[in-house]
């Protein structure tokens, strides 16, 4: 039977450097199982910070996600969760988070959960049904769990919580897996050419 860190290494009162290539990466998962052996973790990365609080990198990037602020802190197992507050920009007439925002978390958090396990893989959503049912103050946390996939598509549902536990919103969704790509070539004015994705 395979053992635990625990099992393996008295690390209690010792100190680990620990470091990986990415958030998304071995550092991570590491750097957890040496807090549970009771050793001091010291996150040795580019993304200490990040290490720290537990996030993830998108892999790749969502720029849209970014530019909302939206973070990763799970992606695994067929489910995903995301932290979001909302800047003032992204208020709606009531100072409340927009619909639309929630919309985009509850887009990405049922994505992640969706690609989860299948690495190399990217979803692009095929359908999207979303409930409101209160508003949405403050920090927010969104949850995706897959439910049910097939070799080319896959159904998620997702979740928005506030900080005070309780459900702002719910949204199910249709997704169909594409395979990843090379960017295509820059022109002599830097500027990527358009390429169209399959979708058949």
């Amino acid at each position: 039977m395979p053992k635990t860190v625990q099992q393996l290494l008295d690390l209690t009162g010792e100190t680990a450097l620990v470091t990986g290539g990415s958030r998304g990466g071995l550092g991570l998962p590491m750097a957890q199982a040496l807090g549970d052996a009771d050793a001091r973790t010291v996150p040795g990365s580019p993304h200490a910070d990040d290490l720290e609080q537990g996030l993830l990198d998108f892999q790749p990037e969502i720029p849209f996600a970014s530019h909302l602020g939206f973070t990763l802190h799970r992606m695994s197992g067929g489910h995903s969760e995301l932290h979001y507050e909302a800047r003032p920009e992204h208020l709606n007439s009531f100072a409340v988070t927009h619909g639309g925002a929630t919309m985009a978390l509850l887009d990405v958090a049922m994505a992640m959960a969706v690609r989860s396990d299948t690495p190399g893989l990217g979803a692009v959503t095929i359908e999207m049904k979303t409930t409101f049912m209160q508003l949405a103050r403050g920090p927010l946390v969104a949850r995706g769990r897959l439910i049910h996939r097939t070799k080319s598509m896959a159904y998620a549902e997702g979740t928005v919580y506030d900080a005070e536990g309780r459900v702002c919103s719910h949204a199910t969704g249709t997704f169909k897996y594409l395979l990843r790509r090379a960017l295509p070539a820059t022109g002599s004015d830097g500027a990527a050419a358009p390429a169209p994705l399959p979708t058949d």
